[in-house]
């Protein structure tokens, strides 16, 4: 009987301990979300992304030689190129931050962007639509996509420092619009991000 007993308590003891170290989740603010993630890790999340987009629109929004060439081309249809993950980090959430700066390009409604990345698909189908499989009347024609005015080029790297279990990691996502009739380089803008951390002896 004091077998069983003694048994019990420790399943119950066993069932209390599981209990106390069980996972909780709950929903949270962006804002919170991103203090949060602060303490969990040192790597760039999507609030880096949203800032560091915000960023760069704001300088190029801004830049001298930009300002110049929109009084001659009101809406210039340009094409941005990917942006390029120079970090020796490689799940950098760079598919992000391409997607965001895409979205930010769009909302300013200053600008024709033209779909780089769906341009094979496009041609497909519009090779299919002239191939006699169509209604003439109601086929696109080839030869009438817009061709670029402005090509966007970037790339994100990242410079650690580290020193006594303490680190900072130093980003920066550059930026450059090139025109593309006259290779002239329109603008180049870049924005920084610093990601400090500090390790403790027993661990984070």
């Amino acid at each position: 009987m004091k077998k069983m007993q003694w048994v019990l308590a420790l399943l119950l003891a066993s069932s209390l301990l599981t209990s106390c170290g069980g996972f909780k989740s709950k929903r949270v603010s962006g804002n919170e979300g991103d203090e949060l993630a602060q303490e969990i890790t040192d790597k760039w999340i999507i609030k880096d992304t949203e800032i560091a987009v915000k960023d760069i629109l704001k300088q190029i929004d801004a830049h001298p030689s930009f300002q110049e060439y929109l009084r001659a081309n009101k809406k210039p249809k340009i094409f941005i190129a990917e942006v390029q993950n120079e970090t020796a980090e490689p799940y950098f959430p760079i598919a992000d931050l391409n997607d965001e700066l895409l979205n930010e390009f769009s909302y300013t409604g200053r600008f024709t962007l033209l779909d780089a990345a769906q341009r094979e698909k496009l041609l497909k189908e519009i090779k299919y639509q002239n191939d006699g499989m169509v209604d003439p009347k109601q086929a696109k024609s080839i030869g009438k996509q817009y061709g670029a005015d402005l090509l966007v080029f970037g790339s994100v790297r990242m410079q650690p420092e580290s020193r006594d279990g303490k680190t900072i990691k130093q980003y920066s996502v550059n930026m450059r619009m090139t025109n593309l009739e006259t290779s002239e380089e329109v603008l180049r803008v870049r924005t920084k991000t610093q990601k400090y951390s500090e390790q403790s002896k027993t661990g984070w």
